[in-house]
């Protein structure tokens, strides 16, 4: 089965799923700075998700770099992981309209977990595949990177449920940052 289908399918419904995240964002109702004093908050968590699903392709495209065969099993693991971007607009719209308030942060922060869960899954899908003697499985079989990811992620629901909402949103940007550049060893691997 080819790789190459599954990039392009997921390339695919990530563009599509960035598309229906700036849809919810509307225009100022007036002309000038004022106007956008009325949508700061649906513009900075549009910003934030929409570095989430750049950064979630960039890792997807560098990690399929180094596979070479992909399963049933696989399939379903990308599905899964797809599905999850997919809740992002919701998520966003949500917490754009009530920032301040629990249930809509901590469904954005339970989509990231989900998102961060998929993505570990398809992780280990892909090395299950390629065999223990892979390239990406000497590059993932010890990647704690996803597992912190998802201990932050419950560490910034319990925060949020117990302190204050505006958690969930803090520890998620504090995972983006951590993301925000790929592995330099599937680079330097690529390059060889």
């Amino acid at each position: 089965m080819s790789k190459s289908r599954v990039e392009a399918f997921t390339d695919a419904v990530i563009a599509i799923v960035m598309t229906i995240l700036v849809l919810e964002l509307h225009q100022p109702s007036t002309d000038t700075l004022a106007g956008l004093a009325g949508i700061e908050r649906k513009l900075f968590i549009y910003i934030v998700s929409f570095v989430m699903l750049a950064i979630y392709w960039n890792n997807h495209h560098h990690m399929f770099q180094l596979v070479r065969k992909i399963d049933g099993r696989v399939l379903w693991a990308n599905n899964f992981f797809i599905f999850t971007l997919t809740l992002v607009p919701f998520a966003t719209a949500w917490v754009g309209d009530f920032i301040d308030s629990l249930i809509p942060q901590l469904t954005y922060g339970v989509m990231t977990l989900l998102a961060n869960t998929a993505y570990l899954v398809l992780t280990r899908e892909l090395i299950r595949a390629n065999g223990s003697d892979s390239t990406l499985s000497e590059l993932f079989q010890r990647y704690n990177k996803s597992y912190v990811s998802i201990f932050l992620n419950i560490l910034g629901l319990v925060l949020g449920w117990l302190i204050h909402p505006y958690f969930v949103l803090i520890v998620n940007i504090g995972i983006l940052i951590m993301w925000i550049i790929p592995d330099r060893r599937i680079e330097n691997q690529y390059k060889e």
